[in-house]
C-alpha cells in the first residue's frame, strides 16, 4: 500500500497522491489523466479529482496499479474503483484493470463472447475482479502474446478451468502445464473470430491475435505513443531481433483491423484505412531508426 510518508513532492496538494514506489508503468495517466500525469521518472497527481467520475476514474487507477504506489490521505470506498472493471470498450472486449507487478503494470482484456469468454495475458488475481468475471460468463480460453505478461495467468486458468494459448518459442518448464503450444511462423485460426500471428521481435515467440478483424490485441509489439501521435515500437526492448520485429510490423499489412489494444502503451482505435496508414507509418519509421536510448512505454 502506499504510504503518505513516501509522498512525491511533485503532487499536488490534496488527497490523492503517488509514492515514490512508483514503478511508472503509465496505468495511472491512461486510466485517469484528468488527474495523474508523468513528473520526471515516475506518475503524480497534477489535479485532485474534483468530481464524482473524476474520483471513479482515480480510484480505479489506484486499484489498477500494481505495486500500490497510490493512496488517498482520507477514507475512499476502494470498492468503487474495483467496480469499474472489466472496463467495456466496445463490442464485449472489456479492459480488465487491475495490473500485476510481475508483468510491469501490464493491461490484459476480456472478450465476452457467445462461443466462451475469452481472457488475453492476465492481470493479477484478484477475487473482486474474478467475481466480476464469473458473472460475464467464466473464462473459456487464455490467450498469451509472450511470456512478459503472464502474471497469474495459472490461478485464473485453475478458477475457471481455462485453457491456455502461448508460442512454443516463449515457453519455458516455469510455465507448467500450458494447453496449446503454437509453432512455426504462419497464422493459426484458433476459432472463426479469432487469429493468432507469431510477430517475433519484442521476444522470439511473440504473438498478436485478431479477433472479428476489428481487434488486435498487440502485446507489446505495438502501442500509440500520445507524444509522438502516432503507432510506435521500441527497438530499446526488442528482446529478441529488431529486424525481426520489422518483419512482423509488415506481416500487419495483410490484415485490416480498427483497434490496437497492447500490454504495455495507449490503446488506439481508428477506421481500417486510418489504422493501415499508420502501421505503414510506423514500419517506415521503424526500417529507418537508429538504436533508442530508452525504454519508451509512455512516450
Amino acid at each position: 500500500m502506499a504510504a503518505i510518508r513516501k509522498r512525491r513532492p511533485e503532487n499536488t496538494a490534496g488527497a490523492f497522491y503517488v509514492d515514490s514506489t512508483c514503478i511508472d508503468c503509465d496505468q495511472c495517466r491512461q486510466i485517469a489523466p484528468e488527474s495523474f500525469s508523468r513528473a520526471g521518472e515516475q506518475s503524480a497527481v497534477h489535479a485532485q479529482p474534483a468530481t464524482a467520475e473524476a474520483t471513479r476514474a482515480a480510484l480505479a487507477a489506484l486499484v489498477t496499479c500494481p505495486v500500490g504506489s497510490i493512496g488517498t490521505a482520507t477514507k475512499h470506498d476502494a470498492r468503487i474503483g474495483m467496480a469499474a472493471f472489466p472496463q467495456p470498450l466496445e463490442s464485449g472486449v472489456h479492459f480488465c484493470g487491475f495490473a500485476a507487478e510481475s508483468s510491469f503494470g501490464a493491461s490484459s482484456y476480456l472478450i465476452v463472447r457467445p462461443g466462451g469468454n475469452v481472457l488475453v495475458d492476465s492481470p493479477r488475481f484478484a477475487s473482486a475482479l474474478a467475481r466480476r468475471v464469473e458473472s460475464l460468463g467464466g473464462i473459456r480460453t487464455m490467450l498469451l502474446t509472450h511470456c512478459d505478461d503472464v502474471a497469474d495467468h495459472a490461478r485464473w486458468a485453475a478458477r475457471f478451468g481455462a485453457k491456455r494459448v502461448l508460442h512454443r518459442d516463449d515457453y519455458s518448464k516455469s510455465f507448467g502445464r500450458i494447453e496449446t503450444l503454437l509453432e512455426g511462423s504462419e497464422p493459426t485460426t484458433l476459432d472463426e473470430d479469432i487469429l493468432a500471428i507469431p510477430t517475433p521481435g519484442h521476444t522470439r515467440g511473440h504473438v498478436v491475435y485478431l479477433y472479428r478483424n476489428r481487434f488486435l490485441f498487440s502485446g507489446d509489439h505495438l502501442w500509440w505513443s500520445p507524444n509522438r501521435r502516432r503507432l510506435h515500437a521500441s527497438r530499446s526492448v526488442a528482446w529478441f531481433s529488431w529486424a525481426e520485429q520489422t518483419r512482423s510490423m509488415r506481416r500487419l499489412l495483410d490484415y485490416d483491423f480498427e483497434w490496437v489494444l497492447p500490454g504495455h502503451g495507449w490503446r488506439f482505435h481508428a477506421p481500417a484505412d486510418a489504422m493501415r496508414r499508420q502501421v505503414e507509418d510506423c514500419l517506415t519509421d521503424m526500417e529507418g531508426r537508429a538504436a533508442t536510448p530508452a525504454i519508451e512505454w509512455a512516450e
